[in-house]
């Protein structure tokens, strides 16, 4: 370990989530929503909230640090950074970003956060009226490529062509999500189970998804609290330590339209291997994953660009009982992800992350020392974290 790692330096100390809602459900606007999931969040990590001197998120947070810092009473607010771009990609580059300031010196005490209330602020799922389109959209808004199914579907048509991705492979990830989401009271589609029939018999949003394919959209807010690691022992819960983080992208990953070299992937290849060099650990030493499911194919990417397997072990690795917690090869999204449990652009990710760490997960997975979250897939950042217990620092 060098002495500009993070690997073991700085610690998950208390997580807090709203209840989740339907798009559009919410009682409370999106600014108190954040509010209550700090709150939650400092009340689990044991610590006043006018301790909190540091604020991190992403994906185009509109609760901004300065007005947190003075309804929570903050006496000095020391950082407030915002992952730029990539959307849901950044969920894992917040958090990186947090442990940052508190290993430089520039914070004691960071909340990394993501509030959303989609009845309040319009849903991601739907194209906005637009007077002026730019970037990438200007290319394709023309043509009647509006919405997200529609930009993504066009690459994982590609990857599935390419490397020989089954339907079924795509339908064991959604499966898996409510399978695990039937354990988790949380979860928005709990008590509301889906089988492969069902599944397969859903109506197309745009090929090759279909509803069960795509993410859903909701209100609500999480929230976790870092600090210096000798800091964390000293607080309720054991602490899940940052192994690694590592986020950005590869060359030209963000050339328009659609005209990125490696067009066929997530842009998780050229993150791993800074990943996995901070936290010391191959794929071999994951016991589960969280990963961000805007669409199912996205997740087979992210998986494969992580080293769990080759292309043409794919189909062959991605089944249900694979993925099935607790004694899968590999438990994945045990909470329900982005598909079953909530969409908080991926940061409900993270809350589960470190409660399979803890070892108080809903659902926990039998290996559980080392947790992975990725991002956004498809996106440019995206972003990636591993989270390790005690014995894995």
């Amino acid at each position: 370990m060098t002495d500009r790692s993070l690997r073991g330096r700085v610690a998950v100390a208390g997580v807090g989530e709203t209840l989740y809602y339907r798009h559009g459900r919410s009682p409370d606007a999106e600014f108190k929503l954040a509010l209550k999931a700090i709150l939650a969040a400092c009340e689990d990590a044991g610590i006043l909230p006018e301790d909190i001197d540091g604020f991190a998120s992403f994906g185009n947070e509109r609760s901004d640090a300065s007005r947190l810092a003075a309804a929570l009473g903050v006496r000095h607010l020391r950082s407030a950074t915002l992952q730029w771009g990539g959307g849901g990609g950044g969920c894992c580059a917040a958090v990186a970003n947090g442990a940052a300031a508190i290993r430089a010196g520039l914070a004691e005490c960071v909340v990394v956060f993501r509030s959303l209330a989609q009845g309040e602020y319009g849903r991601f799922g739907q194209s906005a009226d637009l007077a002026t389109v730019s970037g990438e959209r200007a290319y394709l808004m023309p043509y009647g490529v509006l919405a997200p199914p529609q930009r993504f579907a066009m690459r994982a048509r590609r990857f599935m062509h390419e490397y020989g991705i089954a339907r079924e492979a795509l339908r064991a990830v959604a499966l898996a999500s409510y399978h695990h989401a039937q354990s988790n009271p949380r979860a928005v589609m709990h008590g509301k189970p889906l089988d492969a029939g069902r599944y397969d018999a859903s109506r197309w949003i745009v090929e090759p998804f279909r509803l069960y394919d795509c993410c859903m959209e909701n209100d609500g807010a999480a929230a976790i609290v870092l600090v210096d690691a000798a800091r964390a022992k000293d607080l309720p819960h054991p602490p899940v330590y940052v192994l690694g983080a590592a986020a950005g992208s590869g060359y030209r990953a963000g050339a328009d339209p659609h005209n990125a070299p490696d067009y066929a992937g997530a842009n998780f290849a050229a993150l791993v291997p800074d990943l996995y060099g901070m936290a010391g650990v191959t794929p071999a030493d994951i016991g589960v994953v969280q990963s961000y499911e805007n669409f199912t194919v996205g997740v087979v990417m992210a998986l494969m660009e992580h080293g769990f397997f080759a292309p043409d072990e794919a189909n062959a690795f991605l089944t249900l009982e694979n993925l099935s917690a607790p004694s899968g090869r590999l438990p994945l999204n045990t909470s329900g992800g982005n598909l079953a449990e909530c969409y908080m652009q991926g940061f409900e990710l993270v809350v589960e992350a470190v409660r399979q760490v803890r070892g108080t997960a809903a659902l926990q997975a039998d290996r559980h020392d080392v947790a992975l979250v990725t991002g956004g897939p498809m996106v440019t950042p995206t972003s990636s974290l591993l989270l390790g217990s005690e014995a894995a620092r």
